[in-house]
């Protein structure tokens, strides 16, 4: 196996020791590639001690062997994939399994139950691999780095686009052409493009509501390229924008740079959203930001630490995080501003490089 797979299986296995565990069943798609490169939509991996086994279908049979290189591989034929398992498991002594039951069905528990027998102790802990992958290696960051550069293209190039009789479906479909046209294999999530009122909408989904003439535009999207996801927003005033946007977005932006200026290893998550927040709140906006700071990107868009309110958890040097401050004012619309960020010893490294000013079209 590549150094970086033994590497991540290492440290696996002394967090399994430190749960009083030997044995991690990951079922997760995300977490199955993290720890052996195999990409296919069925399968589960059992890491044991000094063993690293793939539970896939027939259909995976080339693909498993290309990808999950050094990890043995179990063809299962007929019924449940985790009654293979079960039966492998079933047929070994003195295991302390750990499994994440929030990702495990109750009928899998019980096929799965059964077939281990008495041999077979559970543990059950959420997030074992999540909390090691919110931590990026050097090839992790370069890669969400590439996924931020084509992002950040195609949001200055989208923007170019906005005008008014262009609907919010148009500008959507042109995200995800261009994304593919420069290299991505998709988008992180579908693209966010809200319009006037419906910009106040966090998570609107596009439209046929062709944009206005003197109205907010907001733009959420991101990059998946070789697996690592980006994701950033921007928003942009149709006309030319009244003093009280002005103002607003002024708002939005300082909230942004005092998170960022707030970034570094060693800092709670909570101080990262509380510096964003309180200046929002000194602004006379802090009801309107209904939502955290930010969360962390990897392979999934949505992943360990999470940046909101009363948080905890210290930022690492790896982790890869949003910084996404925002207003939503019902019947008018919203503001957000999102960039990808690094976190270091000495502070955040911003990976996208849209420009953050306010863009009157």
């Amino acid at each position: 196996m590549e150094a970086i797979m033994l590497d991540r299986l290492k440290r696996v296995r002394l967090a399994l020791e430190a749960e009083g565990a030997n044995t991690l069943l990951e079922t997760h798609p995300a977490n199955i590639y993290y720890l052996s490169g195999f990409t296919g939509d069925s399968g589960m991996l059992l890491v044991e001690p000094s063993a690293v086994t793939l539970f896939t279908d027939g259909r995976f049979t080339i693909q498993a062997r290309q990808e999950a290189v050094g990890v043995r591989t179990h063809i299962h034929r007929g019924g449940p994939l985790v009654a293979s398992i079960g039966a492998y498991m079933g047929r070994k002594s003195r295991i302390r399994a750990v499994i994440s039951p929030s990702r495990l069905s109750l009928a899998g528990w019980t096929i799965l139950k059964k077939g281990g027998g008495k041999g077979v102790r559970w543990v059950a802990v959420d997030g074992l691999v999540d909390k090691l992958r919110a931590v990026k290696d050097r090839l992790e960051i370069d890669r969400i780095r590439d996924a931020a550069r084509i992002g950040s293209e195609v949001m200055e190039e989208t923007i170019r686009l906005v005008r008014p009789g262009v609907s919010e479906l148009d500008l959507a479909a042109e995200i995800g052409y261009r994304m593919r046209r420069k290299g991505a294999s998709g988008e992180s999530f579908e693209a966010i493009v809200a319009a006037g009122p419906r910009s106040a909408l966090p998570h609107a989904r596009p439209t046929a509501r062709q944009i206005g003439r003197n109205e907010l535009v907001v733009l959420d999207l991101g990059a998946i390229l070789r697996r690592y996801c980006s994701d950033l927003t921007r928003t942009v005033y149709v006309g030319r924008a009244p003093l009280r946007v002005r103002r607003w977005y002024r708002a939005v932006l300082d909230a942004q740079t005092a998170a960022r200026d707030a970034v570094r290893a060693g800092v709670s998550t909570g101080a990262v959203d509380a510096a964003a927040r309180s200046l929002l709140q000194r602004k006379g906006l802090g009801r309107y930001f209904v939502h955290s700071t930010g969360h962390g990107i990897g392979l999934e868009i949505h992943e360990d630490p999470r940046l909101a309110r009363g948080q905890k958890v210290l930022l690492e040097t790896g982790n890869v995080i949003t910084l996404e401050p925002g207003v939503y004012i019902e019947g008018v619309g919203g503001i957000r501003i999102e960039d990808d960020a690094v976190v270091t010893p000495r502070g955040a490294e911003i990976l996208t490089t849209a420009p953050r000013e306010l863009l009157e079209i």
